[in-house]
């Protein structure tokens, strides 16, 4: 087992690994009204621009935001339903945040050292063995082996049973406290003029729309790119199933037999030599040999290539029609990213801003560090990167170690040799490597050993928490957040960034 993780606001680090978690707002839904079922969804407040009448036309057809199918209607109400619930998640989130800073303040410490005290400290650490018994319950749900989850489950355990003593903790504080709340199922802002609305008062401290909107940011982003893509999806079958039936129509058949002349005659099947390739290719993920899955697979392949054909069939078709389309995606977000007193490489004054969330354990982060490497190196003084951390509870210590490098001016070469040596970041081996690069032992090992810098650490998960990252590495280019993180998405997004300020 790792050592002890210190407390941190609840996070949500595996969002992507653990698919049976949504979003990391289901870690902080503190005190959910059951009454928010019967609220209306207007109050989302999730769409960033009004939805057209008409989303496209298909050589000269329209389709309307009505010829939606129902199950894409009610996967959005659904999402729209989060909001709504998160909402009211999100102003009682900001009552406890209140109200842990006036105890912290009062008793003299730190939110992080009163959190430590009251929570950290009771919360036991999960075993391998629970690891497991939530894995072989979650399986289906689960991308990947136990061996390659194990310390994200054993991570996500731990935050569980850290949340639930939070709770109980902040239920404790409210009993002391000056709490007014004047709206317990807060509504969307209508104007902008309306952020300004109070709807809580901690201790003479109001809460506003502006605050509420403010946190949930991310989370109203992420449902509206959901959204959009739900809508875009069944948009395409519409547009497609216009196109099949007016190309069958022409030439006199059922838009079965068109597809069935087009795609289904010109494919002979997958042979038992692909599905042997694909077995050895994935069988950490598949239980059984290969002659008792071998039939799935085939078939499972067969599928995939029919799919696929018919996809490239229906593209044709839009090739040789007329379609437009008046859905369009919504528009991220831009974030204030704090990077006072953070590691900055490149030059200070530079026209784009890259701010990294990296985890020095995390294989992920290790290969994009060359690839950051070479956009630093390649753009010169027009870029600057801006490192924060967002590690694992067990992970800390690497990034806290990285700061003790930074103190005597070698952060950037000790963080090179975390990325290479994830392997054996064991608190030894730390020390080892501060060695290696001639630091001053007794002050690098004083300040690792005495947990310096995890005001620090804990800061960026913090502040990680709030732009809604659930994984690393996570980079922001100018506040917004970088989608393709190759050299040749980073390289496009910079060269169009540059050209913005021009």
């Amino acid at each position: 087992m790792p050592e002890k993780p210190y407390w941190h606001f609840v996070k949500s680090l595996f969002r992507k690994s653990l698919m049976l978690i949504r979003t990391s707002f289901a870690l902080v839904l503190l005190f959910v009204s059951t009454a928010l079922a019967q609220t209306s969804l207007g109050a989302c407040g999730c769409e960033d621009k009004p939805l057209p009448e008409v989303l496209a036309t298909v050589d000269g057809q329209k389709v309307g935001r009505d010829d939606l199918s129902e199950p894409t209607r009610k996967r959005i109400s659904d999402l729209q339903q989060q909001v709504i619930d998160a909402r009211t998640a999100e102003l009682d989130k900001q009552i406890n945040a209140l109200l842990l800073r006036a105890e912290a303040k009062k008793r003299g410490i730190t939110p992080i050292q009163l959190m430590e005290a009251e929570v950290g400290n009771k919360v036991p650490l999960p075993t391998s063995a629970q690891a497991r018994s939530f894995y072989d319950q979650n399986r289906a749900q689960l991308n990947g082996d136990f061996e390659s989850l194990e310390e994200r489950i054993l991570d996500y355990l731990y935050d569980q049973k850290e949340q639930e003593l939070l709770n109980k903790f902040g239920h404790g504080l409210r009993g002391t406290a000056s709490i007014k709340v004047h709206a317990p199922v807060p509504t969307p802002p209508a104007s902008a003029t309306d952020r300004a609305r109070v709807f809580a008062v901690v201790n003479g401290k109001e809460i506003t729309s502006a605050d509420i909107e403010d946190g949930l940011r991310p989370l109203i982003f992420s449902v509206q790119e959901q959204m959009y893509d739900l809508r875009r999806y069944d948009l395409n079958l519409k547009i497609n199933d216009l196109l099949l039936t007016e190309a069958a129509k022409k030439q006199g058949m059922t838009p079965t037999q068109l597809l069935e002349r087009e795609v289904t005659s010109k494919f002979s099947g997958i042979g038992e030599e692909a599905a042997k390739k694909f077995f050895e290719e994935n069988k950490s993920r598949i239980n059984g040999d290969f002659p008792a899955v071998k039939h799935q697979i085939i078939e499972y392949l067969n599928d995939q290539e029919r799919e696929k054909r018919t996809a490239a069939f229906a593209e044709q078709l839009q090739q040789e029609a007329s379609v437009q389309i008046f859905l369009t995606p919504p528009d991220p977000p831009v974030y204030d990213i704090a990077i006072d007193d953070q590691p900055i490489k490149g030059d200070p004054n530079a026209q784009v801003t890259l701010v990294e969330f990296t985890d020095f354990q995390c294989p992920s982060c290790a290969q994009q560090h060359p690839i950051l490497e070479r956009i630093l190196n390649e753009f010169g003084t027009s870029v600057r990167l801006v490192v924060r951390d967002f590690p694992l509870s067990q992970h800390k210590e690497a990034a806290r170690a990285a700061e003790a490098a930074r103190e005597q001016g070698k952060y950037w070469e000790y963080v090179a040799l975390l990325y290479k040596r994830q392997s054996a970041l064991q608190s030894e081996k730390l020390k080892e490597y501060a060695s290696e690069l001639g630091l001053d032992r007794e002050k690098f090992d004083a300040s690792l050993d005495g947990g310096k810098h995890l005001e620090r650490v804990h800061r960026d998960l913090m502040d990680g928490e709030s732009l809604g990252i659930g994984g690393t590495p996570t980079l922001f280019l100018n506040g917004r957040v970088v989608s393709d993180r190759s050299y040749e998405g980073l390289k496009s997004a910079i060269e169009k960034a540059l050209k913005k300020r021009l």
